[in-house]
């Protein structure tokens, strides 16, 4: 089935039927000086996006993950799709950014590494639990499961998800709650505010592969990204989340200066503002950078200068 909107320029891949066996890891650049992700909303919006694709193209997601400035998808596909895929992805995203927003297409000059794994060396089982533990490495949370943001929750879960099927809801709350006029299956159910991870993404496939959630569970604690964490001598305790911080910020500015955001500021406020951010939020200057919009050196310098 095609999204008519796909059509043209943006079309599939010419040739493209999803029917390989080949399967590819998608990473994102990380963003130094904004996020992806600014509430709860840009998030579930993001993931209905995914599940779009997905259902309009026959690329199969087999794992994802949004984080606050980049994002990891592992699917079965060819090359080709793959690139259509995130390609696709980031220019759906930056269009509904912009229309909240009014930002820029900053998106376009996101690079994306597309790295092909297997399932005959178990790199295809590495790269699903290395994209799935992406948000415990970044100290946000302490089991993949509990992060909403991705496909963690879906493998092995023994309770039924519950939600509405997108054929009984009305227009208006279809197009408010995927923010696009695709047309898909009426049978697709929505929860929590988006496509529900079990319409998409192919958790059969992934519990079939890992066949118990103990050899799972191994994988995602030998994961490159668990090691570091365990190899840390720093107490985990999960950090702010960009979204939290970014939240507070014109709260702090109103407290501290009477001024309604960082824009306002002269430099001595902003560095300030900087300061806070760094000693109520323990946060370091990637984050700090990313959530400002500011260059990673201006807020280094601002915090070498106190």
């Amino acid at each position: 089935m095609k999204d008519l909107y796909l059509i043209g320029n943006h079309g599939f891949p010419e040739g493209g039927n999803s029917s390989t066996i080949e399967f590819y890891l998608v990473t994102t650049d990380h963003l130094s000086e904004a996020i992806w992700f600014k509430d709860d909303q840009d998030y579930k919006v993001c993931i209905s996006y995914i599940a779009i694709l997905s259902l309009i193209s026959g690329v199969k997601v087999l794992a994802f993950i949004l984080m606050s400035n980049h994002l990891h998808l592992v699917l079965q596909c060819t090359e080709p799709e793959a690139r259509w895929f995130i390609d696709e992805l980031k220019r759906r995203y930056s269009e509904y950014l912009n229309r909240r927003y009014g930002t820029d297409d900053f998106l376009r000059r996101n690079h994306c590494d597309i790295r092909r794994v297997y399932i005959d060396d178990e790199s295809l089982e590495r790269a699903i639990a290395y994209t799935i533990m992406n948000c415990v490495a970044a100290n946000i949370c302490l089991n993949a499961t509990d992060y909403p943001w991705s496909s963690a929750r879906a493998y092995f879960r023994l309770d039924k998800p519950s939600g509405v099927r997108f054929g009984d809801m009305s227009k208006r709350s279809r197009r408010k709650t995927l923010h696009s006029k695709a047309i898909i299956p009426d049978e697709i159910i929505i929860s929590e505010g988006h496509i529900a991870l079990e319409s998409f993404v192919s958790v059969s496939f992934v519990e079939s592969l890992f066949r118990t959630p103990k050899r799972l569970n191994y994988f995602m604690l030998n994961s490159s990204k668990a090691k570091r964490v365990l190899a840390s001598k720093d107490v985990r305790i999960p950090s702010f989340k960009d979204q939290v911080i970014l939240a507070a910020v014109p709260d702090l500015c109103r407290s501290l200066f009477r001024k309604n955001s960082p824009a306002d500021l002269n430099t001595e406020e902003l560095k300030e503002i900087i300061i806070q951010i760094r000693h109520r939020f323990s946060a370091d200057v990637n984050q700090i950078a990313r959530v400002l919009g500011i260059p990673y050196s201006n807020i280094a310098s601002s915090l070498d200068s106190f």
